[in-house]
């Protein structure tokens, strides 16, 4: 059994908009055994959309399609499928109304052309979409000497198409032979050579479940697939394959599958019932922003420093004498060292009454082209005060990434009393006290 998924919009093949659809539905029939074959993304082009959807009609045991479903003349996914089918389009009297009612109750008059979104080729059966107003197309199409073809048409919206994989299409899929569970385990503070070392075997190819490893930014995501007969029988096999990872990486490892590293962080401060704050030369920002954005922040940061300016005015925070006497000059960019950096943190601390206060410096400029940049990150409490030099040869904004997932994973470390070695990403550190 062969799948294959089509997604249509001119916004889609012209770059305007990225194709998240094809890539969530490939792992969604994956999980119930039904392997993906094809991914086809097209222009709203009549000729172009009804070769593809005769060659996917041929070729797969299974299409699904996303988009064109919407009451504009460039919408054209209803009336090809009744082409392809040699079928018309009829009204489908409940459709209509539940459209007619979705505009009323919005507060809006129906236009002519959403009558369209009503219209269904002749033999099909109509997925409802109690969302919005465009409803599916659930269709068999006949192929000669073999089994229909199972063609269902979705809204392009995500939010919609979801909604109505879940509740009207996966019900009406025959079941794979073979389920497919996924999941992941993300880990900070080594390179992708040194976890794929310290897993050993789990990543060899012919495993099951089989465990992928894939970097962003210096942190390291392990994609584990199960393969078995049913969805108990992958958990279990999940779960173990787990339990093996955390042995061999152990602190490593900050969370799974939508954890992030700054979540990690936020929890492990609202169970302890503590707070942080951040003061930043080097990273512009991105330390603060990445905890402002986490949900239940608002009750564990208290608030960030954003700086850029020399380091007479950076160590000079938090202490107004000090303030009004220094080079009121800005925009340097010159090297803090790390007692600097730590006095940042501590002042930044004491002006916020803060648990913790993390501050990262500004970074080097290599006094030779190809030198790694350096840069320095601190952690300041009522028991620690740590500094880490923090060297990176990447571009600068994968640096300051880099830079401020060190600086959580500092912190990350002192909250799991696991002592305070650390090491980041590809780069390397040195502790000063």
């Amino acid at each position: 059994m062969k799948a294959e998924i089509i997604s249509i919009g001119s916004e889609l093949t012209s770059g305007a908009k990225l194709d998240t659809n094809s890539q969530w539905l490939s792992t969604q029939l994956s999980e119930i055994g039904i392997p993906v074959h094809f991914h086809a993304t097209m222009a709203d082009d009549r000729q172009t959309m009804l070769e593809v959807f005769q060659t996917a009609v041929n070729r797969s045991d299974i299409v699904l399609v996303t988009g064109g479903l919407g009451p504009t003349l460039d919408d054209l996914t209803r009336e090809l499928i009744a082409q392809l089918t040699g079928t018309e389009l009829v009204l489908d009297e409940p459709s209509l109304e539940f459209i007619e009612k979705l505009f009323s109750k919005r507060g809006r008059v129906m236009s002519d052309r959403n009558r369209i979104q009503a219209m269904f080729p002749a033999g099909s059966e109509v997925m409802h979409n109690p969302v919005g107003t465009a409803p599916g197309v659930w269709m068999e199409v006949a192929r000669e000497g073999r089994p229909p073809s199972l063609l269902a048409a979705m809204p392009g919206v995500p939010s919609e198409m979801k909604l109505m994989y879940r509740d009207q299409v996966i019900p009406r899929l025959p079941q794979g032979e073979r389920v497919i569970r996924r999941s992941s385990v993300h880990c900070f503070g080594q390179g992708e050579s040194n976890i794929e070392e310290m897993l050993g075997d789990l990543t060899a190819r012919d495993r099951n479940p089989e465990v992928g490893i894939t970097a962003s930014s210096a942190t390291i995501s392990l994609r584990i697939a199960a393969h078995g007969s049913s969805i108990e029988e992958c958990d279990v096999a999940i779960a173990e394959t787990k339990s093996l990872i955390s042995k061999k990486l152990g602190a490593l490892i900050f969370g799974e599958d939508d954890h992030t590293l700054e979540s990690s962080v936020v929890s492990m401060l609202l169970q302890r019932g503590l707070a942080i704050t951040t003061v930043e030369a080097g990273t512009r920002g991105l330390l603060a922003q990445m905890l402002s954005t986490t949900p239940g922040s608002d009750l564990c940061f208290l608030g960030g420093v954003v700086l850029n300016a020399s380091p007479s005015v950076v160590i000079s925070l938090g202490d107004d004498d000090q303030a009004a006497d220094a080079d009121s000059e800005v925009g340097s960019m010159s090297l803090v060292s790390a007692e600097e950096t730590l006095e940042m943190a501590q002042n930044a601390r004491r002006r916020f009454e803060s648990d913790f206060a993390l501050s990262i410096s500004p970074f080097s400029e290599p006094s030779v082209p190809g030198e790694p940049a350096t840069s320095f990150m601190a952690l300041a409490g009522e028991n620690v005060n740590e500094v880490h030099e923090h060297k990176i040869l990447v571009d600068p904004a994968i640096a300051r990434s880099r830079a401020a997932k060190g600086a959580l994973n500092l912190l990350r470390h002192h909250l799991l009393d696991l002592g305070s070695s650390f090491s980041g990403g590809n780069g390397s550190d040195a502790k000063h006290k």
